[in-house]
């Protein structure tokens, strides 16, 4: 048994990151920006099938202040580091994503290294791979990396930054700490409460009618209980150390790939999912002008595909079949919507 420190604990990626690193006997110390949120944290973990108790502490720190990360990673032997800035807007400028992406990076890893941590998981993410780059027929893998210099999107062009940063940082100050990222593509999953990953928010869109017309571009997706056991493996296995690991379950799908998939398996419940797909000069028209659409902007009538056979050959990992894990997740929040009404 270890004690394992998960950055962003009250998130949708680090509830079930706790919840497999509890499953598994390890102890968890998670962090928060707030300590009222500790009763969210542990009703989430018990809605999860978990009643922590005393395995679990949970810990004031915030990505953009030292404040709090010493005594965090203190007597810790692995960090997964899944916390992220978030804006509740669409940012001013990139800076106001990117600069407290990197910062907080190195914050944590900072503190691990001085904790004498002796690796580190960060999430990471598909954006810091596949954005940017001219239309590709292979699928996308770790060696490629997002261009940051092509006009993408604030969050893309953060997670892309903070992974550079974080390599940098262990390659010159890392005083022997390892480092691993796992980069997922579009993370869907049973929700465990009310705060989801945004690709959960499209599925959510798709159900209750106010997403009228389908997009048309295509992205991996994978179930967030797999990328909770891959940031595990990542932690574990001697061969993760010093590498980056793509989180997909299968290749990508199309929008309309996902809302057949609704249609077919959940019937009447499916009847506000779309049938139609935007105009792509309709869509690339209101990318222009509407802020909400404008991070799609370089999605749109692209094919993402990417590939976890790195983490498959590496670590054996093995995700669960995508179109599963699209029911359920459209389940979970049919479920959550009538708790709520």
């Amino acid at each position: 048994m270890t004690e394992v420190l998960v950055t962003g604990g009250s998130g949708y990626i680090g509830s079930w990151c706790t919840l497999a690193l509890l499953s598994a006997g390890h102890s968890v110390r998670t962090t928060v920006r707030d300590l009222a949120r500790e009763p969210q944290v542990r009703a989430m973990l018990r809605s999860g099938g978990t009643d922590p108790g005393g395995r679990l502490r949970v810990v004031r720190a915030d990505l953009r202040s030292d404040e709090g990360w010493r005594a965090a990673a203190a007597g810790c032997d692995a960090v997964l580091h899944v916390a992220s800035p978030t804006l509740t807007r669409v940012p001013r400028n990139d800076d106001e994503m990117v600069r407290p992406a990197i910062d907080g990076t190195l914050r944590v890893l900072r503190a691990a290294g001085e904790a004498g941590v002796r690796r580190v998981v960060m999430t990471s993410a598909i954006g810091a791979i596949a954005y940017g780059h001219p239309p590709r027929d292979t699928p996308f893998t770790e060696r490629d990396w997002t261009d940051v210099d092509a006009g993408i999107a604030p969050y893309q062009k953060s997670k892309t930054l903070a992974e550079r940063a974080a390599w940098d940082f262990v390659a010159g100050e890392g005083r022997g700490l390892e480092l691993a990222t796992v980069n997922p593509t579009a993370v869907l999953g049973p929700v465990l409460g009310p705060d989801y990953s945004p690709s959960l928010g499209g599925i959510a869109r798709m159900l209750d009618g106010s997403m009228p017309r389908l997009l048309k571009f295509a992205t991996g997706f994978v179930d967030v209980r797999d990328v909770a056991s891959l940031h595990l493996l990542a932690m574990t296995e001697p061969a993760a150390a010093g590498e980056r690991f793509i989180a997909t379950a299968g290749h990508s799908l199309w929008q309309r790939d996902v809302a057949a998939a609704l249609r077919e398996r959940l019937g009447d419940r499916a009847a506000k999912v779309p049938t139609r797909e935007m105009p792509l000069w309709v869509a690339r028209g209101l990318a222009r002008v509407n802020p909400q659409m404008g991070s799609l902007r370089m999605l749109l009538g692209r094919n993402l595909d990417a590939t976890s056979a790195k983490a498959e050959r590496l670590l054996g990992w093995k995700a669960r079949p995508i179109e599963d894990t699209i029911v359920e997740t459209a389940e979970s929040l049919l479920a959550l919507a009538r708790k709520g009404s």
